[in-house]
């Protein structure tokens, strides 16, 4: 299994990734390079800097919170520009926040071991 398979918040920011991907299947084709894209790189990016810090043995914690800040705010303009309805941005905030509360005690783990 690879190293960042085992952390928790890996697996929520995944969830989160494939989550977004499904509900920003069917948005409007003009936003396919801009929000679509946007929020999409956010999410993966979220998870992917769990994954290399992990491979590399390095903290990239830093850099996942700050994705998933910035799909926060992604998944709420969405929302007010009628993209997602206010249930689904509840159930994919409601991730994002999990997602986000794990990677935070993994950062804060990380710093109190090294």
């Amino acid at each position: 299994m690879p190293s960042h398979e085992r952390f928790q918040a890996w697996k929520l920011c995944h969830e989160l990734t494939v989550a977004v991907y499904r509900h920003t299947q069917m948005w409007p084709t003009q936003e396919r390079y801009g929000l679509t894209s946007q929020i999409r790189r956010a999410a993966v990016s979220a998870a992917a800097n769990l994954a290399e810090g992990a491979a590399k043995r390095g903290r990239y914690t830093d850099i996942s919170l700050g994705s998933l800040g910035e799909t926060s705010y992604l998944l709420m303009l969405a929302r007010d520009l009628d993209l997602i309805t206010p249930e689904i941005w509840e159930e994919l905030e409601g991730l994002r926040k999990r997602a986000g509360g794990l990677t935070w005690r993994l950062a804060r783990s990380l710093q109190e071991s090294a």
